[in-house]
């Protein structure tokens, strides 16, 4: 937040009966609260996390309209890739125990170079795939099983195409209009997809999955939602009228980078 010239202790004066909290690290909690995912688990069998996310009776998950080059897009669900507390999956994670304070990315996600903290499960098959476009949408699906979304918002107002973040080449700003919303996290985030141009069943090796597994396709395989549009009811404007295209932007930027400016 500092990084991005927020202040946080505004936050925190926002107004007196507002908590607001770092789930990043046990914050105001005496201990990590743990989420087992039903059934058969995709990743791990289940994640400890901040105290808030069992306290709370309403869980939203406010996200952007966004391509992610290692998930194939990245809405509500998504976005709860970062409920998971670095003091525990981060690279600088304690061994035995969680760290006091959060140090490093979540890169055994990523890589699996190693594991979480031993006060948490360890993940399922060790030997499974160490590539982030297999273990970040298993990862991400297991969470939304676990810590079950109860409303699903996503700011397609003003966003970017290309990728996540500008740190990515070829993003750009872009202003689709349009908000989607949801009391399903995985058919929010199908309608999101078609939004964007895109088919919410297509999977691995098809756009914009094309080097990653659908977490569309996990989330639906551990009976959260489902992303078969003919299943969905879609209230207010209809997708086709407001459909904002990300795959004609990819030509675009392909163009771009054809282009030799300067000589």
């Amino acid at each position: 937040m500092l990084q991005a010239n927020w202040e946080p202790r505004n936050f925190l004066r926002a107004a007196p009966r507002v908590e607001f909290e770092n789930t990043n690290y046990l914050g105001r909690g005496k201990r990590y609260s743990r989420f087992r995912v039903p059934g058969r688990s995709l990743m791990f069998p289940a994640y400890d996390l901040n105290h808030s996310y069992e306290d709370c009776d309403v869980f939203v998950s406010v996200a952007k309209l966004k391509e992610h080059v290692t998930a194939g897009v990245t809405l509500s669900m998504k976005n709860c890739f970062g409920i998971t507390p670095c003091t525990i999956y981060g690279e600088g994670a304690g061994i035995d125990e969680p760290s006091l304070v959060p140090r490093g990315g979540r890169g055994l996600f990523h890589d699996g170079k190693r594991q979480p903290s031993k006060s948490a499960p360890p993940e399922n098959d060790p030997r499974s795939q160490r590539e982030g476009g297999y273990r970040i949408p298993r990862v991400v699906a297991d969470l939304v099983a676990a810590r079950p979304i109860h409303l699903a918002i996503i700011d397609g107002i003003a966003s970017m195409s290309g990728g996540e973040g500008p740190w990515v080449q070829r993003t750009q700003g872009v202003h689709p209009g349009v908000l989607v919303a949801g009391t399903n996290c995985v058919t929010t985030d199908a309608v999101a997809t078609a939004v964007m141009g895109f088919d919410p069943l297509a999977d691995r090796g098809t756009i914009p999955f094309e080097s990653c597994d659908s977490t569309l396709r996990l989330a639906e395989s551990l009976g959260v939602g489902t992303r078969d549009l003919r299943r969905i009811e879609v209230l207010g404007t209809p997708i086709s009228k407001a459909l904002f295209d990300f795959k004609a932007l990819r030509h675009t930027h392909q163009r771009f980078d054809g282009l030799d400016i300067g000589g």
